[in-house]
């Protein structure tokens, strides 16, 4: 193969140039590329998306076969009649349509009265407990996600030799606690801006062990305002470091680098992400994982769920701020699955919110903050078409502290599942430090 200098400015650097990664990168990120594709195994990825501002789970996964509920909620209940029907007793929200064939192809299921242990009511501190792993408890300052992608088989057996840079990426913002830690997770606000103009952009976690050299190269190709400079400087480095010694697996890895194009990209199977942060999000995940540059665990999150008024609008279930965000989920996680394809037979989607909502509606319309929820698993290894959890009923003598749907599934029991089950994970007591529910608390969701 004649892989020509100017063939891996047009295909390699600009590829890197758009992710915005040169300056923290340098030539050992090839030499970690050519090492993960070499390997010849299919990577898992485990995709978390995070619904700030406690999702009311009763409107999510509606227990529309609970009378309770019409009782409780006499104006903001969605009607029997225009749920999307799931099993004759839950059925999703009208917005979630884009998900009910998922659901039914079995690759969809969903966790209901699920959440955290911990009884606060503080939307900052269950999203830390959450994030962590580790209910009621703020003696852990890493994240759970960040803990999963360092007790991952493969990581362990190449320490040595490195890991891919996209191994641990947040997509749409900074940083979340769930990636803090070890794992050298990137957070990248936009694939297609980020760090191009500014080379102090690049968001490390503080434990990636990049070259002071490589730093200082890229630094002030960079300084000239000129990408392509970066990746001349990249290069005459790279041939003497890594083209010249590992010959077509870095070729190959060169080669991988071309599918990240977020300026030119066009979702497969003719998917259609909607307008919105969440949808570019998942769609930049998606360019990332497609491209094969090493993804194993990937964050996006979606604000907006505090809906303690005006949950519907001119009494439409359909209508009003909980629709929209449902719509844009359902919306997203449709475009991410059709959009992957047979992709999704190596990746699982993870949706969680930090707590439930109150059973009753309140005087304006909505919900105060409550206790457990319902979260989404799909892809592939997923047992879907089911609604997994022993269901607690609405009843009031039923309620957690009188008000709130209670809790019979630990969100560690869902998380530690797909993280052992399908990342790899091995141990779960270094997973969630403290957890006793062990592996006899999993559902079977894998």
């Amino acid at each position: 193969m004649n892989v020509s200098r100017r063939l891996f400015l047009k295909n390699g650097g600009v590829a890197l140039a758009s992710v915005g990664l040169a300056p923290v990168l340098g030539p050992s990120f090839l030499q970690r590329a050519a090492l993960a594709q070499g390997s010849g195994k299919k990577k898992k990825t485990l995709v978390c998306v995070f619904m700030r501002g406690a999702a009311d789970g009763l409107s999510v996964v509606v227990p529309h076969g609970e009378a309770e509920l019409y009782r409780a909620r006499p104006n903001i209940a969605i009607p029997r009649n225009q749920v999307v029907d799931l099993d004759g007793f839950f059925g999703l929200h009208p917005s979630l349509e884009p998900l009910a064939k998922i659901y039914k192809d079995g690759h969809l299921a969903a966790v209901h009265a699920c959440g955290s242990p911990s009884s606060t009511r503080s939307h900052f501190d269950a999203m830390d407990y959450m994030e962590s792993g580790t209910p009621g408890s703020k003696a852990v300052h890493d994240g759970w996600l960040a803990r999963a992608a360092m007790l991952c088989p493969e990581d362990r057996a190449n320490a040595k030799a490195g890991k891919s840079p996209f191994k641990a990426v947040a997509l749409g913002g900074g940083l979340p606690t769930a990636l803090k830690g070890d794992a050298g997770a990137l957070a990248i606000p936009d694939l297609r801006t980020f760090g191009i103009n500014d080379p102090s952009a690049s968001a490390r976690s503080g434990r990636r062990g990049d070259s002071r050299a490589d730093d200082t190269m890229m630094t002030g190709a960079f300084a000239t305002g000129s990408a392509a400079g970066g990746f001349e400087a990249l290069y005459d480095q790279a041939v003497g470091d890594v083209l010249h010694g590992t010959g077509k697996e870095s070729f190959e890895a060169i080669k991988m680098l071309k599918g990240i194009n977020p300026a030119r990209y066009t979702p497969a199977n003719n998917a259609s992400y909607p307008n919105g942060k969440l949808g570019e999000s998942l769609k930049q995940i998606a360019q990332l994982i497609k491209a094969d540059v090493g993804v194993e665990v990937a964050f996006a999150d979606i604000g907006g769920w505090d809906t303690h008024a005006n949950q519907i609008q001119n009494g439409a279930p359909t209508q009003g701020n909980l629709a929209n965000k449902l719509r844009e989920v359902g919306q997203a996680l449709a475009a991410l699955y059709t959009d992957l394809g047979d992709k999704m037979d190596d990746v699982v989607v993870l949706t969680m919110s930090e707590f439930g909502r109150t059973v009753k509606q309140n005087g304006t319309g909505g919900t105060d903050h409550g206790h457990a929820t319902c979260f989404f698993a799909l892809g592939g290894g997923v047992k879907g078409g089911k609604v997994y959890g022993d269901w607690p009923g609405l009843a009031p003598e039923k309620l957690y502290e009188n008000r709130d749907l209670a809790l019979t599934t630990d969100f560690r029991a869902v998380f530690g599942e797909v993280a052992m089950k399908h990342l790899g994970v091995s141990s779960l007591e270094k997973l969630f430090p403290g957890y006793d529910g062990g592996v006899k608390s999993f559902r079977g969701l894998i």
